[in-house]
């Protein structure tokens, strides 16, 4: 038996991990539609509020929010990613033992 195939997983791994360093660094193409909306209006609310001169806190702390919540989405999937790797591994080793037990000799 050789090796359990588990690059797949490895390279959406690897595609999430970027995405989440890509939302940890401000960028936008790593969000969702409704994540880019929710950004986009809390920054027209809140140049709105900087023309007028008033305090942009509720804009803030909404960019805020939506920068969390998609780092909570993205960590979410990068765990349910390791885990179905970690599934993948413990599936192939039981195997692996049942071919060995299986021997005659």
């Amino acid at each position: 038996m050789g090796k359990p195939d588990t690059r797949s997983i490895d390279r959406e791994i690897q595609k999430v991990t970027r995405k989440l360093e890509a939302v940890r660094r401000g960028e936008m193409w790593p969000l969702t539609s409704s994540e880019r909306r929710a950004v986009i209006g809390a920054l027209a609310g809140g140049s709105y509020r900087v023309l007028r001169g008033k305090s942009t806190t509720r804009a803030e702390n909404r960019l805020d929010s939506v920068a969390t919540s998609a780092e909570t989405r993205l960590t979410a999937e990068i765990t349910a990613l390791h885990m179905e790797r970690q599934r993948i591994l413990r599936e192939h080793a039981a195997a692996k033992a049942a071919k060995k037990a299986s021997r005659w000799w």
